[in-house]
């Protein structure tokens, strides 16, 4: 059996903190892990901005909720959807996560949690596992699947590589550089297109 994993922010919807980091002026939470390899540094600098500004959960779920999905993407996904599984693995938050799902018509996610104190300043974050992108694709081909992943930021190569196919979707230059041997999409209609030949023949 066949199973697609994507990768959310960047992919499916526009980038949660970029959004943000326009909302308020911030230009330091336009950093993502397209530009930063490591996710702990990027999560914490992230936090302490927060803390900073007095930015609370609310704060940011409020730009969460005016998000769409970028153009184009819940119609892919529709058309994924109707051919084989799809699992969304991600970096985000189940906190972030639940307004963007249901614009994407519920598909199942894989994401982390915030840990939050009684006045709604993000204090932490849990991660459901480490690497946990790469471990689920590889319990999916445990128990029979064949995966194919795509993703566009350095946190999504490990399952990319890990997959039995994978792809690069508008991933920066100097990750499709540094990765040459990886296909790459900058439409979904090219994404579809590498599915669809390397994976559902």
């Amino acid at each position: 059996m066949h199973i697609v994993c994507l990768d959310l922010e960047g992919v499916l919807v526009p980038e949660i903190w970029i959004s943000f980091a326009e909302k308020t002026g911030i230009e330091a939470l336009r950093l993502t892990t397209r530009e930063v390899p490591n996710y702990d540094v990027l999560m914490q600098g992230r936090l302490k901005i927060l803390q900073e500004h007095g930015l609370t959960l609310k704060d940011i779920q409020h730009v969460i909720g005016s998000l769409a999905p970028l153009e184009g993407a819940l119609d892919f996904l529709n058309t994924l959807r109707s051919k084989t599984q799809v699992i969304i693995l991600s970096d985000t938050f189940t906190e972030f996560a639940q307004p963007l799902m249901e614009k994407l018509g519920w598909p199942t996610i894989f994401c982390n949690s915030l840990i939050v104190d009684d006045a709604g300043m993000i204090t932490d974050y849990t991660l459901r596992q480490q690497d946990g992108k790469r471990k689920a694709v590889e319990a999916l081909q445990k128990i029979g699947f064949t995966v194919f992943a795509g993703g566009d930021s350095y946190n999504d190569l490990s399952m990319i590589k890990a997959a039995n196919h994978g792809a690069l979707f508008r991933a920066p230059q100097k990750i499709i550089d540094a990765e040459p041997q990886l296909p790459h999409a900058a439409t979904y209609s090219e994404f579809k297109q590498i599915i669809d030949e390397i994976f559902i023949k």
